[in-house]
């Protein structure tokens, strides 16, 4: 079995594997040192664990990390993947976007894939149906949108997110939330349209914190998956597993 941490920006969120399917996941402020006993005790089988972190950690975590399991990948650019990454610089990639394309790689091999992230930022990926990984867009996301608009005029006030049927606003609360939301619904099926031309039998995952946002609202088809960075995670820890 194992252990599979994500470490965000603002959350932390980690999952029990066993072989390919996640069992359990948690979302917690932190991932402490001591968490790791605990779910030793519940998952008897726990002998693997990978860490992928977009902020530093503590030495303490990576010692316990290392001591605790009989293997520890620490994701990094130089981790072995088992698709191929074409991107130029590395280093400046985002984990949980190679984690992710790893995930839609497990799930669709042999497809045109592209995973759309829907977070603090929405980010595009594309993996080739030979598994390679060409690179993808990043563009705000939701509430950094919100934020946006708030904090960079002198009268805009911040809004939330909420339901909305009409195309424009009559208030400049609606006209915001009209502004924000339908220009991310139409950017996202503008890409998907736009990727489609160029890519045969592209298949479309959706994940992140804001994916249910768009269920009903995309002209285009696509697939929800919540859980796809913790899979991508897991297929990576098993891929350096099976090299060992």
């Amino acid at each position: 079995m194992n252990l599979v941490i994500d470490i965000g920006n603002t959350r932390t969120k980690y999952s029990v594997c066993n072989r390919d399917e996640v069992l359990d996941t948690f979302s917690v402020d932190e991932f402490l040192p001591s968490i790791i006993k605990e779910l030793k005790k519940e998952y008897t089988g726990l002998d693997k664990a990978i860490l992928s972190s977009v902020t530093n950690y503590s030495a303490e975590l990576k010692n316990a990390l290392s001591n605790e399991f009989k293997t520890f990948v620490e994701l990094g650019p130089a981790t072995a993947l088992p698709i191929e990454n074409c991107y130029h610089t590395k280093d400046t990639l985002g984990k949980d976007r190679i984690a992710a394309v790893v995930g839609a790689y497990h799930l669709y091999s042999g497809f045109n894939v592209l995973v759309i992230d829907a977070g603090t930022a929405i980010t595009f990926d594309l993996l080739t149906a030979e598994g390679k990984y060409l690179g993808g867009n990043i563009s705000p996301g939701l509430e950094m949108r919100y934020k946006a608009l708030n904090q960079f005029t002198g009268k805009l006030p911040k809004v939330e997110k909420g339901e909305l049927k009409e195309l424009i606003g009559k208030t400049t609360e609606q006209a915001i939330r009209a502004g924000v939301q339908h220009g991310i619904v139409f950017e996202v099926d503008g890409a998907i349209a736009s990727f489609k031309e160029i890519y045969d039998n592209l298949k479309v995952i959706i994940t992140g914190g804001d994916a249910e946002f768009f269920d009903y609202k995309l002209k285009n088809s696509f697939f929800v998956h919540f859980n796809l960075t913790s899979l991508g995670l897991n297929r990576i820890l098993q891929h350096n597993g099976e090299k060992k």
